[in-house]
């Protein structure tokens, strides 16, 4: 968070929402990718704290690749929204992996390279604090009257960009001024870093 997000800002809230407390870390010893109570439960937990905006849920000890690993996470998605009637799901879930090469061409094909963590990690983010950020804005849709706007006027104008592609475009054109390869140095370090931690507690070392 430190090392990458806030210092490339990648993340415009990042900073702030750790120095104002709003950030939780909650990591989770399961082996088994089949077993969803834990996450579940600390869901729900979080959901009651009203000043915890963003959750980490990280998972040292489930070696799963990364599209496994976002196979888990929409199926962990899929039982949350179970629970709750539409628009009451109080989280919404991003994947972080730490298997992802750097994909230059497009912005939105970066992301995964960028989200590089320690371990798989799933971010949650409060809907809440999501719609407060977006305003009037859904992703990917714009709520127009057209008829009161001109419907000719509108119907050759551009889409506007939501939320996540102009955070998306901004953290590729950060990524080209730092330079790829100075991003990737410091991923890397905090790898090496893992690696070093996971020897002293005995853990079988990633593929």
């Amino acid at each position: 968070m430190i090392e990458v997000v806030e210092r490339f800002l990648l993340c415009p809230w990042a900073a702030r929402s750790r120095l104002d407390g709003q950030v939780a870390e909650c990591v989770f010893q399961q082996e088994s990718s089949e077993d969803f109570a834990p996450s579940l439960a600390r869901i729900s937990e979080l959901a009651a704290l009203p000043a915890i905006e963003i959750a980490l849920f990280i998972y040292p000890c489930l070696g799963l690749s990364r599209l496994d690993f976002e196979h888990f996470a929409r199926r962990l998605r899929a039982f949350d929204h179970d629970r709750h009637a539409i628009g009451g799901v109080p989280f919404a879930l991003a994947v972080f992996h730490p298997d992802a090469t750097p994909q230059l061409e497009d912005a939105e094909r970066l992301i995964p390279f960028l989200r590089r963590s320690p371990y798989p990690t799933l971010q949650l983010v409060r809907t809440a604090a999501l719609e407060r950020v977006r305003g009037d804005e859904v992703e990917g849709t714009a709520f127009l009257d057209l008829e009161a706007h001109g419907a000719a006027a509108w119907a050759n104008a551009p889409a506007p960009l939501s939320l996540r592609e102009r955070i998306a475009q901004r953290n590729l054109a950060a990524v080209l001024e730092e330079g790829v390869e100075n991003v990737e140095a410091v991923i890397t370090a905090i790898h090496a870093d893992r690696d070093a931690t996971d020897a002293r507690l005995a853990r079988p070392k990633r593929a």
